[in-house]
């Protein structure tokens, strides 16, 4: 029989619906009815006819008409809400969606899986998680090896043995021993107690990571977690029941507790979860409308499911993998912008690289030489400056590769310490093998909080240098162009207040680049006297990289703008082809409009890592140019490679073509 779940004043009904021609305004009055017959003053109505109110969906929060049928504006198991004329929406009702609607009306169930056993994940795998591409399975091993811990866990509680956030209580309470009849509710307490955080709701990518990630780690089979419990945990993901998870909340010592509770209340069919399905209601009834059951929690369960450091690493994976993308592509932005100002590549030659052999630098010049190089692209502008006076450009073109490097670096390490600390392991409490658990103190959240710190300062030098070089195209006496790259300056302002907004960015930048892992306050009533502010290492360091994105998706902007007034000459094939992709999404600045979209379809350019990206555009003349260019290079050291060193040249490229030999 089809029913539907609906949202009266802070109150959530089933109803069920018999006949499907019936009208959504029926769904309506009866949910009423259902509301007012549980109220012992009818919820303040006489009765059902008197009442007004209109119906929307909690997924999208569409209104409905109220004369269509239930079968043609609805499909079984939907959520709606009756908004009753006069009333303010109830303070428990969250909106049905997260920010960003538009792009989860697109999901859907993905038919592949992804099967995990603890220790083979990869950041790109786990991005791929959170944006819906895959469901999750456990290898068979996996599944052995939670069995086993399991068993330890089992006989812990049949002796009673007194082993910590077991058979005792928490933090300052370790040593208060609780009885068996009571274990089931300790675990219970916990979760509900630690769901204490506040802020925005985790989007449902960030949500999915965090789940996976979770869900990898019991995998490793080192929690003591049940088989059972993980596999519901499984389902909940596989089906997209993403429970509400605060941003705000973890301090990144004893793990993420605060977010993890949340994410453990969820499942246990408390507090509010979000579906592609339901947008968000109370996980009760989101978990029964895709068939699932609350998980029931076991003694060391609750625990096993909300201490760790996936709340940081999570995070943590989503700004490795924007950061080396926007890395890649801020090349690309500052090679477009040195040809629009006329600057020469000779900065660039392999010779200069080979002197200080960091691999970061020399990748970054070499991919500078594979787009502008005038012997492989000829290019018309470079042609017609090349035997100008100007002898070496400002220091944000002409060291680009050292500058770059900074960022180049600090994500490869960052990177490393993820992929080698944080994302594979496992607080490793429970030791199937000694049949035995050891309280120890894995579940720190140093390492990540240091790493994203560092992430954050390296990447933030790409907003810094880019806009430097947005003032010199919007500079008429440094860039040669109209100023603001506009014409009929005064009548028109062009890109002088996007240069602004890139300013402000790069300031807010310098406050958000301050360590938060510096940071530690104790907590616990001293029990966690040390603490990583991991969290929050991770949380900014994403908004750098934000910002960094928007302001190379300015200058990205600034200097397709600088070709229009160099036209009809041509740049190279590569930097022509980025220059028509991005036309593609907007148009030349003829006079004055409103800019902000732009600034957003040159920012989704960098952003979505499709076909249509920046990078995409780009990387099949860089790769050509490698195939042509470079020798078969020496081995590198384990030492170099892990400094960022490059013990052989990155290719030839002496291009004598752009500006006179310097002096």
């Amino acid at each position: 029989m089809p029913r539907y779940t609906v949202h009266v004043r802070g109150e959530w009904l089933a109803v069920p619906c018999l006949n499907r021609m019936n009208t959504v305004g029926w769904l309506g009055r009866e949910a009423v009815r259902r509301y007012m017959k549980n109220k012992p003053d009818n919820g303040g109505f006489a009765s059902v006819e008197e009442v007004k109110f209109y119906i929307r969906r909690c997924k999208g929060l569409g209104l409905l008409d109220l004369d269509d049928t239930v079968e043609d504006a609805l499909e079984d198991n939907e959520f709606v809400e009756v908004v009753i004329e006069g009333d303010i929406m109830s303070p428990d009702f969250i909106p049905s969606q997260p920010e960003g609607v538009h792009l989860y009306s697109k999901y859907r169930e993905p038919e592949q899986y992804i099967s995990l056993d603890g220790n083979s994940l990869t950041t790109e795998d786990l991005v791929n998680l959170g944006k819906g591409l895959y469901k999750i399975k456990l290898t068979p091993e996996a599944e052995a090896k939670v069995k086993q811990s399991r068993e330890v866990i089992e006989r812990i509680v049949k002796e009673q043995t007194v082993v910590y956030g077991i058979t005792t209580g928490f933090g300052k309470f370790a040593r208060t021993v609780i009885p068996n009849n009571k274990l089931r509710e300790l675990q219970v307490n916990l979760v509900r107690s630690h769901s204490a955080g506040v802020g925005k709701p985790l989007s449902p990518e960030r949500s999915r990571m965090l789940l996976a990630l979770r869900i990898n780690v019991l995998a490793k089979g080192y929690s003591g977690i049940s088989l059972e419990t993980l596999q519901q945990v499984i389902e909940a993901f596989n089906a997209s029941c993403l429970p509400y998870i605060p941003e705000k909340g973890t301090v990144g010592a004893s793990g993420d507790l605060a977010p993890l509770s949340h994410l453990a209340l969820g499942l246990i069919g408390e507090g509010k979860m979000w579906s592609p399905k339901s947008g968000w209601a109370d996980a009760k009834y989101v978990l029964e409308a895709h068939g699932l059951r609350p998980i029931t929690l076991k003694p060391k369960e609750g625990l096993a499911l909300i201490n760790g450091t996936q709340m940081i690493t999570s995070l943590g994976c989503e700004a490795v993998e924007r950061a080396g993308a926007i890395t890649r592509q801020a090349d690309i932005i500052a090679a477009l912008t040195l040809e629009v100002l006329k600057g020469t590549t000779r900065a660039f030659d392999t010779d200069i690289h080979a002197v200080r052999p960091h691999r970061g630098q020399a990748e970054v010049a070499f991919r500078f030489r594979s787009l502008l190089d005038s012997d492989h692209h000829p290019s018309e502008i470079a042609e017609s400056h090349r035997f100008c006076d100007r002898v070496q450009d400002a220091y944000t073109m002409r060291c680009c590769p050292q500058g770059k490097a900074a960022g180049f670096y600090s994500g490869r390490l960052c990177r490393a310490f993820i992929l080698c600390l944080c994302l594979n392991f496992s607080l490793k409490m429970v030791f199937a093998e000694r049949a035995e658990t050891i309280s120890g103190g894995n579940f720190h959240g140093e390492y990540p909080a240091k790493a994203l710190d560092y992430l954050a300062i390296g990447v933030h030098e790409l907003a810094a240098i880019s806009e430097r070089r947005i003032e010199r195209l919007c500079n008429p006496s440094l860039s040669e162009l109209p100023a603001f790259l506009v014409t009929e300056g005064g009548l028109n302002s062009g890109f002088m207040i996007a240069h602004c907004t890139a300013a402000a960015l790069v300031s807010e930048n310098k406050a958000l680049c301050h360590p938060s892992s510096v940071d530690s306050l104790s907590t616990s009533a001293a029990t966690e006297d040390h603490v990583s502010m991991g969290g929050w290492a991770a949380r900014k360091a994403l908004r750098v990289i934000e910002h960094v994105e928007q302001v190379l998706a300015i200058e990205l902007l600034a200097a397709c703008q600088g070709i229009e007034f160099l036209r009809p000459l041509r740049t190279t094939t590569p930097l022509e082809k980025v220059y028509d992709l991005v036309r593609s999404v907007v148009r030349p600045w003829m006079k004055d409009r409103f800019m902000a979209p732009d600034i957003e379809a040159a920012h989704r350019l960098l952003v979505e890592q499709k076909a249509r990206a920046v990078w995409e555009v780009a990387r099949p003349y860089i790769e050509k140019y490698r195939r042509e260019h470079i020798p078969e290079s020496r081995p590198i050291s384990p030492t170099a490679f892990s400094l960022g060193l490059l013990e052989t040249n990155s290719g030839v490229g002496h291009d004598h073509h752009r500006h006179q030999d310097e002096l």
